[in-house]
């Protein structure tokens, strides 16, 4: 049987046409696609999470200052904001006439204990309480650990109970001491807002302290185990682990104070089945 042979000029033509193939079919990514994304500079706000209650800032006592008055007439009603000067109340004197009792202070009524009939002196229970101005704290418990985290004019964000939207406050002072039993101490946060406030609600809010700038990744990309803290990352197509230092978290992403760099080819979600020195091709992860 005869072989059919190219000549050997042709033949040396088309193994130089086909290198090029072959070498691109040897110098192909192998192993599985796994998808990464680059390590990107964020800022994380280090923040104290505290609970606590609604209190007056400043609550005003009004009553008569001399003895012997009974109501004549009740013009306020706890719940009413009122003005400096407003008059909120009506007595007769004993001697005949009468007196009007005024709000020394604008504010918001917190208690009327005033009532048509009932005598007034200057000594017994107030005929009114006053929110002063209606400015509200909030009262806030603070485990020691975290206290010497506080500052006064620290920004803060207050949720509470019952109101859907979060409310802007201010730690405006810290108590110099601790509860004994408890080991918490108090921050009072000065709330700024218009709405009127149920005295004693519960309220939780998140105090500012600082914040941290530097490399971030999605908590996804981070692995937990024996050697420590981890993340993986792709270089030369190749898996390579890294041992890294973390911080703050916030919205899904995580501070990487040590041991990534910006730019660094992560694994956006790393897994067991990744080992050092495999093969991979890494797919570019759509950004969040």
């Amino acid at each position: 049987m005869s072989h059919f042979r190219f000549p050997p000029l042709l033949a040396a033509a088309l193994l130089t046409l086909a290198s090029p193939a072959l070498a691109a079919d040897e110098d192909a990514p192998k192993g599985p696609a796994v998808s990464v994304l680059k390590a990107a500079k964020s800022c994380f706000a280090n923040i104290v999470e505290v609970s606590g209650t609604i209190m007056p800032r400043e609550e005003t006592a009004v009553r008569p200052e001399r003895m012997g008055l009974k109501v004549a007439e009740v013009m306020a009603d706890a719940g009413d904001t009122v003005t400096a000067g407003q008059t909120l109340a009506r007595l007769n004197l004993p001697e005949g006439g009468t007196i009007n009792i005024q709000a020394p202070v604008a504010g918001t009524i917190s208690a009327a204990n005033a009532t048509v009939g009932a005598f007034a002196s200057g000594k017994g229970e107030a005929l009114f309480s006053i929110i002063a101005r209606s400015e509200y704290d909030m009262v806030a418990l603070v485990p020691t650990d975290d206290l010497g985290r506080l500052a006064v004019n620290q920004p803060a964000s207050v949720r509470v109970i019952g109101i859907n939207d979060n409310l802007d406050a201010k730690v405006r002072r810290l108590a110099p001491t601790v509860e004994p039993n408890s080991q918490l101490g108090q921050a009072f946060l000065g709330i700024t807002t218009n709405r009127k406030l149920l005295v004693n609600a519960s309220a939780r809010a998140l105090i500012k302290t600082g914040q941290s700038c530097g490399v971030a990744v999605p908590l996804t990309a981070v692995q937990y185990g024996s050697a420590g803290t981890v993340v993986q990352v792709v270089k030369g197509q190749r898996i390579e682990t890294k041992r890294v230092e973390i911080g703050l978290m916030s919205g899904g992403q995580i501070e990487i104070k040590d041991g990534l760099k910006e730019g660094d080819e992560v694994v956006a979600r790393a897994g067991a089945l990744l080992r050092e020195g495999d093969p991979v091709r890494p797919v570019t992860a759509a950004a969040k």
